[in-house]
């Protein structure tokens, strides 16, 4: 899907989407819980769908209906089973040490960019821990279609915290499961770590203990998830684009948020505020704990009045693009100054953007960032790809309409 968006500012009442990592959190503990757990405020992205069927061919029974989803936990595990994740990385970092705990051969696959993007912390420990990957039909290059056979045993796992904190997600839902204690180390800093606190927020919710150590986490084996019924908090990275909208001039009443969120991104908060109160001066980021709202960072720099700097988000190569140079490209094509460096983001403040062409790259944050600079450009913007945004936000250009933008499908 092609569209063009004539600049205009956006007014009015949203509330912003439920969390997608707290969402994908619940849904695997629900389905590793002993008994019946009630989610709502649940949204239908295409990630959220992806570990719903994953969790289901696991052998739970999810009943999801409007935005709620009634999860009986995993009574009989099947022998084998196939595990689309799609384009979720979060599915497939956290879903292959669950496979592995519960003895499923399984067999993942996944599209996009997904087959591309690493899960070395898992192929370099798990065969020390009782696990094969089979990665014979996978092209070159790519670690997908994999085949994963084998019981997962308890032990000491160490994990390089600097690549990705998905994979110690993965891990901690994995390990209470075993027969043993485990010990996860840290072989470097960890990246991302409100990520794992909102891993660690959820298993205690499910009634799951993980002890915190100086060296990584502890956790004890045997443990049995006991049901939980709750609500998915708002996704202060999905706010990232309405609140950077408004500090480039629109005036928008953001719904839908817990200020005393464990999420990352409620540092989008602080962020526009300081740029608010200062008038745009410029800033330097250390973003290695909130890497999905450097896109939308971005934007909101290039209308310092000065030269502002991200830094440490060299692990933005391996997402759904290589996101750092894409953010820079399309920005640039709009007139921007962003210069890409090694792992940091350069980005020097201009007036105004123009309008232009640029692709989505099949990254949803992309699309939904370079919109919210369309409202401060000279001229209309084309994006081309930008149905993306499916991945996380559906109907993002339906709510962009309601709150004034214009947007037309080519």
């Amino acid at each position: 899907m092609d569209i063009k968006i004539t600049p205009k500012k956006l007014h009015g009442t949203v509330t912003v989407p439920p969390s997608k990592s707290v969402a994908h959190r619940m849904i695997i503990a629900a389905a590793l819980a002993d008994g019946v757990s009630t989610i709502s405020n649940l949204y239908p992205s295409v990630d959220i769908l992806a570990t719903m069927d994953c969790m289901r061919a696991l052998g739970a029974e999810i009943d999801f209906h409007g935005d709620t989803a009634m999860i009986e936990g995993i009574k009989n595990i099947p022998d084998k089973a196939v595990l689309d994740c799609y384009e979720s990385g979060s599915t497939l970092r956290f879903l292959i040490p669950v496979a592995c705990s519960l003895g499923v051969k399984s067999e993942f696959l996944g599209s996009a960019k997904l087959p591309q993007r690493p899960i070395t912390p898992f192929t370099d420990e798990f065969p020390k821990h009782g696990i094969t990957f089979d990665f014979s039909n996978a092209p070159s290059g790519c670690t997908l279609p994999c085949s994963v056979s084998g019981k997962l045993t308890a032990g000491r796992f160490e994990i390089d915290g600097g690549l990705s904190s998905q994979f110690i997600t993965g891990l901690m839902f994995a390990l209470p499961l075993l027969d043993g204690d485990s010990e996860i180390v840290l072989t470097s800093h960890l990246n991302s770590k409100p990520y794992i606190d909102i891993t660690l927020g959820v298993l205690r919710d499910f009634g799951c203990v993980v002890k915190e150590m100086e060296s990584g986490y502890f956790i004890k084996g045997n443990q049995h998830l006991k049901p939980f019924s709750g609500n998915v908090e708002g996704d202060y990275s999905q706010a990232a684009f309405f609140r950077v909208a408004n500090s480039l001039g629109s005036e928008l009443e953001i719904l839908g948020l817990n200020e005393i969120s464990l999420q990352g991104d409620r540092k989008i908060t602080e962020i526009c505020d300081n740029f608010d109160k200062s008038g745009g001066a410029p800033f330097e980021l250390d973003c290695s704990d909130i890497p999905d709202l450097v896109p939308v960072l971005t934007v909101l720099a290039s209308f310092c009045k000065g030269t502002s700097r991200l830094t440490n988000i060299a692990r933005l190569r391996f997402k759904e693009c290589d996101r750092l140079s894409v953010t820079a490209e399309c920005l640039n094509a709009m007139g921007g100054k962003v210069t890409v460096h090694e792992d940091s983001l350069e980005i020097e403040g201009v007036n105004e953007l123009r309008g232009g062409v640029i692709e989505g790259h099949s990254d949803h944050r992309i699309p939904m960032s370079m919109a919210v600079a369309a409202t401060r450009s000279a001229s209309p913007l084309i994006i081309r790809g930008a149905e993306c945004v499916k991945k996380s936000f559906p109907n993002y250009f339906d709510v962009y309409k309601q709150l004034g933008g214009e947007v037309e499908v080519l």
